[in-house]
C-alpha cells in the first residue's frame, strides 16, 4: 500500500513522496509499519488513495490533509490559521525547559504568538510536576481557536490560558513572568517568492513574515519591553531564522546576560536564550 501511495504522490510531483506516503498510510490506517510489512489488510485503503489525490490536486501540506501534525509525541490540530509545528521548534521547547526546570516556586510563562499552542502545551507537559501557569497570546482569533482545541484535547486547561493580544498590549501590569518564549514571524517579506508553495500558500502570513529586510522586527518589539514583564532574573527564549542570531544577540545585550545560541542539526543558529540582568 505504501508503494502504491508513493507512486501516486511521485507522479503528482510531490518532492517528499516517500516520507509523505508512509505518513499518510500509517496515520490514516492507524496501523503500525510492522503491521503493513506483515501484509495485514488495510480497511480504509480507498480513503488513503483519496487523500493522496487531494494532496496532489490542492498542494496543501500533508498535515492539513490529515488534519493534524505530530510534535514532541503529541498530535496537534492544524489548519491554514496556524503554523505547522516543525522539528526545529523542539529545540526551543527543550532549551526553555532547561532554563526553568529547577525552579521550585510557581512558574509563570508567557508564550508570544501561541499559534497552535504546541510550545505552551509541550512545556506544560514537560513541567507537569510543577505548579505552572502559561499564558499564550496571539493577535489572530482564528489561531487562538485552534490553540483552544489543542489545549482542551491535551487536558491542559488548568495550566495553559489563552488571550488575544498584540504582543504585550493586553498584558496587565501585575502580570510578571519567569520566562518569555516565542517563535515569532521571522521571514523577510522580500523572501516570500523563494518559499515552497506549501508554506507561502498555506501557512498564515501573520505567523510567517516580518516587514524589515532582516526579519527581526518582532524580536526587537518583544525584547524592548521584556524587562517590564519579566520577574527578577527571568529568562527569554526565541526560535531564530537563518543569519539572525547575531542581530538578535546584539538587541539582547543591553538588558540581558548569559546569552546562549544553540544550533540545529543542519548547523543553523536556531535558538537564542538569555537572562535578565
Amino acid at each position: 500500500m505504501i508503494k502504491t501511495i508513493e507512486n501516486i504522490l511521485n507522479n503528482g510531483g510531490i518532492e517528499e513522496y516517500q516520507a509523505e506516503a508512509k505518513l499518510l498510510v500509517l496515520e490514516v490506517s492507524g496501523m503500525t509499519y510492522e503491521d503493513i510489512l506483515l501484509g495485514k489488510k488495510i480497511e480504509n485503503a480507498e480513503k488513503i488513495i483519496e487523500l493522496a489525490k487531494k494532496r496532489i490536486e490542492t498542494k496543501a501540506p500533508i498535515q492539513h490533509i490529515i488534519g493534524y501534525a505530530r510534535f514532541m509525541g503529541e498530535k496537534y490540530i492544524v489548519n491554514s490559521n496556524v503554523l505547522i509545528p516543525r522539528d526545529e521548534t523542539e529545540i526551543l521547547v527543550n532549551k526553555a525547559y532547561e532554563l526553568i526546570k529547577k525552579q521550585e516556586n510557581k512558574l509563570d510563562i508567557l508564550d508570544i504568538g501561541v499559534g497552535s499552542g504546541c510550545i505552551s502545551c509541550a512545556l506544560a507537559k514537560k513541567l507537569k510536576e510543577k505548579e505552572i501557569e502559561i499564558l499564550g497570546v496571539d493577535i489572530s482569533v482564528d489561531a487562538l481557536e485552534v490553540a483552544i482545541e489543542n489545549v482542551a484535547k491535551l487536558d491542559l486547561v488548568r495550566k495553559v490560558i489563552l488571550r488575544k493580544s498584540d504582543i504585550y498590549l493586553k498584558i496587565r501590569e501585575c502580570e510578571k513572568f519567569d520566562l518569555i518564549v516565542s517563535n515569532p514571524p521571522y521571514i523577510p517579506i522580500l523572501q516570500k517568492e523563494n518559499l515552497q508553495k506549501e508554506v507561502k500558500d498555506f501557512d498564515p502570513k501573520l505567523a510567517l513574515f516580518a516587514s524589515d529586510d532582516d526579519g527581526v522586527e518582532f524580536y526587537e518589539r518583544i525584547i524592548k519591553d521584556a524587562p517590564n514583564c519579566l520577574k527578577p532574573n527571568g529568562f527569554i527564549a526565541f526560535e531564530l531564522g537563518v543569519n539572525q542570531a547575531q542581530l538578535v544577540k546584539k538587541m539582547l545585550e543591553k538588558d540581558f546576560k548569559n546569552i546562549e545560541i544553540t544550533k540545529d542539526l543542519a548547523g543553523i543558529e536556531r535558538v537564542i536564550t538569555a537572562q535578565l540582568i
